[in-house]
């Protein structure tokens, strides 16, 4: 089974992890065999994000297990950059992974912890001139809902999580469950 885990911190915005979360619960619920489990991870297990939203991740950057798919959620990053602990811990995961992606300003954590480099990469409509400058050797898009380069996929502002996870669902599965899991979630998928 595959591990899929998210990344969270105080301030992550509530859809960057509640969306994909959804989305990939909702696949494997519709599978006859679940093809993955999906798991919030934080430093701390009790993490509040944005607007004051109370969360328990699953695991701590100590003790996940190995993971498949590294996601790491946006929100107000500032002190996750900063945050030497949680910068290692997403290196070491998106070493073995087999997809490292983000949702929103997360890009700027996977390219400080070196996971982002040269790609092809995108982030919310308002960070994106702040992405570009901060790591000008990244090629950062406008107006894109997703951009995947090699194996990292990154995601646009808040919303377009879902469409990228939506996205990954038929990479790692196929197209009928993505659109399955679109129309089970009542959802318009963004292609």
């Amino acid at each position: 089974m595959l591990q899929i885990g998210i990344v969270i911190y105080d301030d992550a915005e509530v859809l960057d992890f509640a969306g994909p979360y959804e989305v990939f619960s909702t696949a494997a619920r519709l599978c006859d065999t679940p093809p993955w489990q999906v798991s919030l991870i934080s430093e701390h297990r009790n993490v509040i994000a944005r607007g004051g939203f109370p969360v328990q991740s699953h695991f701590t950057l100590a003790d996940h297990p190995s993971l498949d798919v590294l996601l790491v959620s946006g929100g107000v990053h500032t002190s996750a950059m900063e945050n030497p602990l949680l910068l290692k811990a997403l290196r070491e995961a998106g070493v073995s992974a087999r997809w490292v992606t983000s949702v929103c300003t997360g890009a700027f954590l996977l390219a400080e912890a070196g996971l982002l480099t040269n790609q092809r990469v995108t982030t919310h409509w308002e960070d994106i001139a702040d992405l570009g400058q901060r790591f000008p050797t990244l090629d950062v898009q406008e107006n894109v809902r997703w951009v995947e380069d090699g194996n990292r996929l990154t995601s646009a502002g808040i919303s377009a999580g879902i469409d990228m996870s939506l996205h990954l669902v038929e990479k790692l599965h196929s197209r009928k469950l993505a659109e399955g899991t679109a129309r089970q979630m009542d959802y318009a998928w963004q292609q």
